[in-house]
């Protein structure tokens, strides 16, 4: 069944893509790897019920896994309106009831509650995406960044507020070390006693 919707996915990137220029990757056979295999990559990391895809793009990481994930609610965001229209388009041909898609820059969007996961993939350098992004985690939650090598510098700049621990991912097709998981948890501020 999830191979049926993968394939759909594609085929809808496919389509879109010759009128509207979603993703720089036109072959399917990469575009299985390079969207498809990378966002899932990332399912282990997951975190908690609710999770925001910041950045979303075409729908990359958050369509693949809301698709393995029915039961957590994913919230995918990007300020490019065509590309929302697609990921609203794409969930609803794939019946994924667990997707919400929105137009909204990470720094204005207000739902009102926070995330147990918040994820992003090759949006900006960590200390950016933090500034951007990191008043959307929950107390408890996890802000999983998706890079490609290992980000030694941008870990070095990022503040001191967040901890963070860089995995590195095992993607089909892709080499080794070519995909890393930085997880950034935030610092339980001590009570002055």
């Amino acid at each position: 069944m999830n191979r049926q919707k993968f394939d759909t996915l594609l085929d809808e990137l496919e389509r879109w893509n010759q009128k509207v220029n979603l993703t720089a990757v036109r072959d399917r056979d990469v575009m299985s790897t390079l969207h498809v295999a990378d966002s899932l990559a990332a399912q282990p990391l997951l975190k908690g019920k609710r999770i925001l895809d910041v950045g979303t793009g075409a729908g990359f990481p958050g369509l693949p896994l809301a698709i393995v994930e029915p039961q957590r609610e994913f919230h995918l965001i990007d300020s490019n309106n065509k590309k929302i229209m697609f990921v609203q388009h794409t969930a609803r041909l794939l019946g994924l009831d667990n997707v919400t898609a929105v137009k909204a820059r990470s720094e204005d969007y207000a739902p009102g509650y926070r995330f147990d996961t918040v994820i992003a993939r090759a949006l900006a350098a960590l200390p950016r995406l933090v500034e951007i992004a990191g008043h959307h985690v929950g107390e408890d939650g996890v802000f999983v960044a998706l890079k490609g090598r290992y980000p030694e510098e941008e870990l070095k700049q990022l503040p001191n507020t967040w901890r963070s621990n860089v995995a590195e991912l095992k993607v089909p097709g892709l080499e080794v070390g070519s995909r890393h998981a930085v997880l950034l948890t935030r610092l339980q501020e001590r009570p002055i006693l």
